[in-house]
């Protein structure tokens, strides 16, 4: 499970593609989970989860 921006959700994809060989799940995160998730390539708040 990969907690990420909207700047690094195309890298969190190819992450997840890359270490799990499926497609993964993209979600959107709730507006209260957004406000205390950071991303975690460059610490923004999180806007999407990518899980398989």
């Amino acid at each position: 499970m990969i907690n990420c921006c909207l700047e690094h959700v195309e890298l969190a994809l190819d992450i997840a593609v890359d270490e799990h060989e499926i497609a993964p799940k993209l979600e959107e995160l709730s507006k209260e989970k957004q406000l205390s998730t950071t991303c975690e390539y460059c610490g923004n708040n999180a806007i999407y989860v990518v899980a398989n």
